[in-house]
């Protein structure tokens, strides 16, 4: 692939020229820090080196000891690290995740998994120039285990470039992987580390594919089940980059501006070192992924000089429904089709107790109501490490031991969102999705994201329990209940959804060619036609059809779905498309999203924490849990255990089932 970058050789350059200009910007009292940005980022690294030797011969000064004296803070750090050549800003990067207070293991993580061959030993040879120290030793030095050896391995910069693949060899790689995790107790390290350290970029996506029709889930998700810590975010890492590296610093852009304060040091590292290699296609790959362009974000996420310079190095907005570039549309395809491929095993947090006795436990909990005060303590150890199913069976106990109704004690003896909780634990699913449904439509405004949540995610199975639930509990049918509280578009998706009529089976290849060109067509039709024909297709095809419909969606139209999406719709019909297609691709990571958005910033979204985790924690609780770890950054756990408190706190951690 050619040249990617957003800098480029300035033309009709004069190094003597620019060295007086950034002098004069620098002279005097106070500096003109418009003349230096705007000149060192309308400038290639080569030609910056130009500059600083020429400014030393005019001058007799060193510039880049000027620019520090001159500047300040995060601006300060953007302009300098711009003016060092490209292996001496890796090195130095290296030199203070090591060097400095702790081991900044991330910083290590995306350099060594994300440059090349030359760009290695380049890196090391600058560290040693300007150090006087030997990389390798100081990283054996500072890290340990499995993740030293990866890094090591990689620090040798001599991983195949050939782009030559042996097929017969493919296929014993992915054989050798799977026998050194899936098909052993126990995980053969060295075998990832030999295979993901040396073979080349080429070879190793064969050998993912390979891989995934043996396992029947993806190298990643492998990875997350048989290694741990900083040695699977290394591995996580490399992997991400084999398939894309455009697509992996998207990532860890968006990561380092999201939620309250940013990582400014990732977002200085990768701007610059990107900048004159695939920064257009990480744009591409960023408006793929997230809702806004990378340009917006950074506008959003900075200020002052230091975003005036980093959106230079952006190089511009992205339309967010353009045309994709041809690598950011070969990224989307795979993405689709890896979805397609992989095989996600789901897993709960919550399983059936042993040994389990209804009437034990029944007699445990009306000992805990008993008396004076409440044994929450109790109530929460059992509740919420038994199964629904043992829970039905402690109700029903618990009304022909004691004659009493369980649930009725349990709300006159807790309160809040512990009885909110534990209420919800109670009931079977079909009840709790009810009144969940019921929760969302009552009272003043209606509870749009719930009902689109619960509607996209259940099977038919579910959604046709929940009806009769409905019209057991409130006496009115629940499609009659949402025609009076929603209209026009979203009422019908809501109404279509509702009736649990989706297709079931795998993809027809046939038949979704010709759904990804209607669906192709319907964007030029006009809006309320395109909205029909998407309730149409989005509404009653399989996931795995769907699946398939918009990798072929992007085949034939160079776009993404859900950019249409969000570029051509808007409210809560955007919402309801949206929420189907994130489902379709990954659902664990749109409950995870959704879990976020629930608890961060100020104040939490009770009802939306309460409904995921009841609803999920028998299902793939812990699948969500590894989605929101990858990315947030930040555990399940830790997240819940800061923003809530007390027995209420406790029970959803034990919902959780685990630190990450």
């Amino acid at each position: 692939m050619g040249f990617r970058g957003t800098i480029t050789d300035a033309p009709d350059f004069d190094s003597t020229a620019d060295a007086e200009t950034l002098y004069n910007a620098m002279k005097g009292f106070g500096s003109d820090k418009d003349a230096i940005l705007d000149l060192v980022t309308s400038r290639s690294n080569r030609q910056r080196q130009e500059v600083v030797a020429a400014y030393k011969c005019s001058f007799g000064q060193d510039l880049i000891e000027d620019l520090k004296y001159e500047l300040t803070g995060k601006f300060e750090r953007l302009i300098v690290s711009l003016m060092r050549p490209s292996a001496y800003h890796d090195a130095k990067e290296i030199y203070d995740a090591v060097k400095g207070v702790g081991t900044s293991e991330r910083c290590l993580i995306e350099v060594m998994a994300s440059r090349n061959n030359r760009q290695m030993n380049e890196m090391v040879a600058a560290y040693k120039d300007a150090y006087g120290r030997d990389m390798e030793e100081d990283i054996i030095a500072d890290t340990s285990g499995h993740f030293k050896k990866m890094l090591v391995v990689l620090l040798q910069g001599t991983r195949d470039e050939s782009g030559v693949a042996d097929a017969d060899l493919v296929q014993q790689d992915a054989q050798d992987l799977y026998a050194a995790g899936e098909e052993q107790w126990g995980t053969d390290e060295a075998k990832f580390i030999m295979i993901l350290g040396n073979r080349s970029v080429t070879h190793l996506c064969m050998v993912f594919d390979a891989f995934e029709m043996i396992a029947e889930m993806s190298i990643e998700d492998s990875i997350k089940r048989e290694l741990s810590g900083d040695f699977e975010r290394l591995m996580l890492a490399v992997v991400q980059c084999i398939r894309s590296v455009p697509m992996f610093f998207a990532k860890r852009l968006y990561k380092a501006m999201k939620g309250l304060g940013t990582a400014d040091n990732t977002l200085i590292r990768i701007m610059i070192s990107r900048s004159e290699i695939d920064i257009l296609d990480i744009r591409e790959c960023f408006r793929l992924l997230y809702e806004k362009s990378l340009y917006n974000m950074i506008t959003d996420d900075t200020s002052g000089d230091y975003k005036r310079t980093l959106l230079n190095l952006c190089g511009g907005d992205d339309d967010l429904a353009g045309e994709f570039f041809p690598e950011a549309a070969q990224i989307a395809y795979k993405m689709w089709e890896t979805s397609a491929m992989t095989k996600v095993q789901l897993r709960p947090t919550v399983r059936p107790a042993s040994r389990f006795d209804p009437a034990a436990d029944a007699q445990a909990l009306r000992k805990a109501m008993k008396g004076f005060g409440t044994d929450e303590d109790a109530i929460i150890d059992i509740v919420a490490q038994r199964s629904n199913a043992q829970r039905q069976e402690i109700r029903q106990t618990f009304k022909s031991l004691l004659g009493r109704d369980l649930m009725k004690d349990l709300k006159s003896e807790l309160s809040k969102n512990l009885e909110r909780l534990i209420i919800g634990l109670m009931l079977t699913p079909a009840e709790f999705d009810a009144k969940m449904m019921r929760k969302a439509i009552e009272g003043a405004g209606t509870d749009e994201h719930a009902l689109i949540e619960i509607l996209v995610t259940r099977s038919n199975e579910d959604i046709l329990a929940m009806n009769a639930a409905y019209q057991d509990a409130y006496k009115k049918s629940l499609e009659e209940a949402i025609h009076s509280d929603t209209s026009g578009h979203f009422c019908r998706i809501l109404v279509s959804l509702l009736q649990g009529a989706r297709e079931d089976g795998p993809a027809d290849e046939e038949r979704a060619i010709v759904d990804s060109q209607e669906l192709a067509d319907a964007c030029n039709a006009e809006s309320d036609d395109m909205v029909m024909k998407f309730m149409s297709i989005l509404c009653t095809r399989s996931f795995p059809h769907l699946r398939k419909v918009f990798q072929e969606f992007v085949r034939y139209s160079n776009k993404d779905i859900e950019q249409i999406i969000k570029k051509e719709m808007s409210g809560d019909v955007k919402n309801a498309f949206f929420a189907i297609v994130r489902s379709v691709k990954n659902q664990p990571s749109y409950f995870a999203d959704r879990l976020y958005k629930a608890m961060k910033g100020l104040g939490t979204d009770d009802r939306a924490l309460i409904r995921i985790m009841v609803s999920r924690s028998e299902a793939d609780l812990f699948n969500i849990r590894k989605e929101f770890k990858e990315t947030h950054d930040v555990s399940l756990h830790e997240f819940i255990k800061g923003d809530t408190s007390g027995d209420y706190r406790k029970t959803l951690l034990l919902l959780c089932g685990g630190e990450d």
